[in-house]
């Protein structure tokens, strides 16, 4: 995720974990002020095998950086305000 914040340093992160997903994986997305990207699914199998991978983790730097320009540009993002 830090790929996020060499596109912008004002990009967040925020975690998402709920009971169905305990113990397998998360969710992430990316913020800027109130405006917030898609979520991404990080299986920990998944993450604990390829972490290693340089290929794997290329391909997820530059999904990051694409996400983080999409908030930046607000495109196709969520309006974070609670309704």
């Amino acid at each position: 995720m830090s790929h996020a914040k060499r596109v912008d340093p004002r990009v967040e992160v925020v975690l998402e974990e709920d009971d169905e997903r305990a113990g397998k994986s998360y969710l992430a997305r990316l913020r800027l002020a109130r405006r917030v990207g898609p979520a991404i699914e990080f299986d920990f199998r998944e993450v604990a095998d390829n972490r290693g991978s340089l290929a794997w983790c290329t391909k997820l730097a530059e999904r990051i950086k694409s996400l983080a320009r999409e908030v930046i540009a607000d495109q196709g993002v969520a309006d974070a305000r609670p309704r």
